[in-house]
């Protein structure tokens, strides 16, 4: 148990689904920087932010994950010339389909950190965690064969 749960201080658990070629480097480069922000993300590196299936999201949050993060390139800048706009339109729909299935849709954020901003990346995590401190933990999300 870390020390603050113990004090019962609750510490979500964050996926970051982060592009390979702006925000995963841009998180690199806060830890090369030595930047400090909080240890609740767990980060998989995605070739662009447009190729993160809504699924992924959704199943994250199934199996215990308390908020998720989508980090891509700056619109305009996608190395993959249009997928972080794909990504942009899918967490539309996204939120919306969030919202049917009782879930939060602040638990679902999505940035646009470049490779060159290991500072910012290190503001987004903190103000995600922040964020989703405030919501609470994530309630079990009920199947339909569990009755």
């Amino acid at each position: 148990m870390m020390i603050q749960e113990q004090k019962g201080e609750f510490e979500p658990n964050i996926i970051g689904f982060l592009c390979n070629w702006c925000s995963y480097a841009g998180a690199d480069l806060a830890g090369t920087s030595r930047i400090q922000y909080p240890p609740n993300i767990r980060i998989i590196k995605v070739m662009c932010s447009g190729r993160v299936n809504p699924m992924f999201v959704v199943n994250a949050l199934q199996q215990g994950a308390d908020g998720v993060l989508i980090g891509g390139c700056h619109p305009g800048d996608c190395h993959y010339q249009s997928g972080n706009y794909l990504a942009r339109r899918r967490m539309a729909v996204l939120k919306v389909l969030l919202e049917q299935l009782g879930i939060e849709p602040d638990r679902v954020k999505m940035t646009w950190v470049s490779a060159a901003e290991g500072k910012k990346f290190a503001q987004v995590i903190e103000e995600v965690t922040r964020d989703i401190k405030k919501l609470g933990p994530m309630k079990k999300i009920r199947r339909d064969n569990e009755w």
